[in-house]
């Protein structure tokens, strides 16, 4: 059986919005990002052992609001108290992570099939979040992960890098088609590339 992307009947590429007589690194560039590997990792409450001295693809996890720890395939965001989400391009990942983490002390999730992920980057893309989102995206950094709504759908975001701008956004696949035209409609007064 093959995946279905959550954005098949909607993501197409090419131009769209005020793009035009637009210098080519002045539009935001929308792209949906598949086949990562999605764990979603909780340690109970009455567990007592250290999480600290637990080693994932040479990451250690950590404990701390925002925090994403990194390496070139596998990012680790803090998605709450003793709860992160891995995301990384090493589908064989699972493997290792289920020899690691003790079934007695951990929840170990793979969630990679159940959500839409899309990446957006521009000089704009904060001004895109803004439209829809709450969160204060001035004091946002690189390597920085948040949870909240945008138009009222929960999602996760990651950002990637700072200049430009270039954002890793995670929602439910169910809520995926809306999440994208949410996005996309406020990028168009930029102008917007689907690549």
């Amino acid at each position: 059986m093959s995946l279905t992307s959550p954005l098949a009947n909607i993501y197409h590429k090419g131009k769209f919005g005020d793009y035009e007589d637009k210098n080519e690194n002045d539009i935001l560039k929308i792209t949906e990002i598949k086949n990562l590997l999605i764990v979603q990792i909780v340690q109970y409450k009455n567990s007592k052992i250290s999480f600290e001295n637990i080693d994932i693809d040479n990451l250690k996890l950590k404990d701390k609001p925002l925090v994403v720890v990194k390496n070139n395939d596998t990012r680790i965001l803090w998605n709450g108290p003793k709860n992160w989400l891995l995301v990384s391009k090493k589908k064989n990942l699972l493997k290792d992570i289920l020899n690691v983490f003790d079934k007695t002390d951990f929840a170990i999730t793979d969630i990679s099939h159940s959500r839409a992920i899309i990446e957006i980057e521009g000089k704009d893309v904060k001004e895109v979040l803004k439209k829809g989102c709450p969160y204060n995206f001035n004091i946002l950094e690189k390597n920085n992960s948040i949870n909240s709504i945008y138009n009222g759908i929960s999602f996760t975001l990651d950002m990637l890098e700072s200049n430009p701008n270039k954002f890793r956004l995670f929602t439910l696949r169910s809520f995926g088609e809306s999440f994208y035209h949410f996005i996309t409609d406020a990028s168009l007064e930029f102008g917007f590339k689907s690549i």
